[in-house]
């Protein structure tokens, strides 16, 4: 055999045995599993996700992720001309709306009033004329002086009068009787819908500023100024600055005499000493289904996600690996 590939060989069967050790450890890892006394995990806290109400370009973001947060405090502050149109339009139209139910409410001008009865004056003026009209064409036409058909026209102009005073004295009366309680009701509805539409229309602006919801701590800001977001997108995540859980998974053959409430003891990874940790929630449903159709060996693979509250642990940073001690708990109070 050359010695350059007796080399090369060597070399080879050198560099895969990291690679065999590796895999080996692994399917060893795979076939034992976690320790039967143990569940793993990670330390977490509550997650606040903030996402847009709008399509809109970001104009600023004043903090820098990492930082922490009080309630009420900008994060993440989006375009607000296309906003700022609307509510002024919406602030016009509840303007309009209180102006009518004002006019309504007043009733008609005393302007109006004098209009309307002068009105009536001269349809009553006009009657009177056609009245005297129609008498003289009655006696022409009695006498032989005059056609019947002046007497017809003259009638005709008689009634047209009589029907024009009633119109007038209506319209008079309609003014001087006020408004009507239907339409006082009508405008007082409209009133309150266009109010109701400012508001919403300036709760739609005020959700432009994007602030902090809680004491916390700014995790992420996926995204950065002068892009624009779609409507839903998430514009920033909080880490909550309470106290931390234990986020771990269960193995099956404890899961049955675990009860919210149960107290036990959690290792976290770098300190000495364990923490005491109560359990708040466990899953009804295991991480690997169905379980109806395994058998008992497949079964104990089964793993259910749970997590534990932990005390005096303000401190611990998140993400820290954490394991759950099973086999020495309390029942729960």
């Amino acid at each position: 055999m050359p010695r350059i590939l007796h080399t090369r060989l060597h070399l080879c069967r050198y560099r895969l045995w990291p690679a065999l050790l590796t895999l080996l450890t692994l399917l060893l890892g795979a076939c034992g599993g976690n320790e039967p006394d143990q569940a793993l995990g990670t330390l977490e806290r509550d997650r606040i996700i903030l996402r847009a109400t709008a399509s809109e370009i970001i104009t600023e973001q004043p903090l820098q992720e990492g930082q922490p947060v009080r309630a009420g405090q900008l994060l993440v502050q989006l375009d607000t001309r296309n906003q700022q149109a609307v509510v002024a339009r919406a602030r016009a139209e509840a303007s309009r709306a209180a102006a009518r139910m004002t006019e309504l409410r007043n009733g008609a001008r005393k302007e109006d009033i004098a209009a309307a009865s002068a009105q009536v004056s001269g349809a009553r003026a006009t009657l009177l004329d056609a009245e005297a009209s129609y008498q003289r064409a009655s006696k022409l036409v009695q006498q032989k002086l005059a056609a019947k058909a002046t007497l017809d026209s003259a009638l005709a102009s008689r009634d047209a009068a009589e029907a024009a005073l009633e119109a007038a004295r209506e319209q008079l009366l309609r003014l001087t009787n006020g408004t009507r309680p239907e339409q006082l009701e009508q405008g007082a509805a409209e009133l309150e819908a266009a109010r109701a539409q400012l508001a919403l229309e300036e709760r739609h602006l005020d959700e432009l500023s994007v602030t902090a919801t809680r004491d916390a701590w700014l995790d992420s800001l996926p995204w950065n100024v002068g892009e624009r977001v779609p409507a839903g997108a998430t514009l920033a995540i909080m880490l909550a600055n309470s106290s931390p859980f234990a986020r771990v998974y269960v193995p099956e053959q404890h899961r049955a005499r675990l009860q919210p409430g149960t107290a036990l003891p959690v290792q976290v990874d770098g300190i000495d000493h364990p923490f005491t940790g109560r359990l708040r929630w466990i899953a009804t449903e295991p991480a690997f289904t169905p379980y109806y159709a395994l058998n008992a060996s497949d079964r104990a693979r089964l793993v259910y996600l749970a997590e534990f509250d932990l005390s005096d642990a303000d401190t611990l940073p998140t993400g820290v690996p954490v394991q759950v001690l099973l086999d020495s708990g309390e029942a729960p109070q």
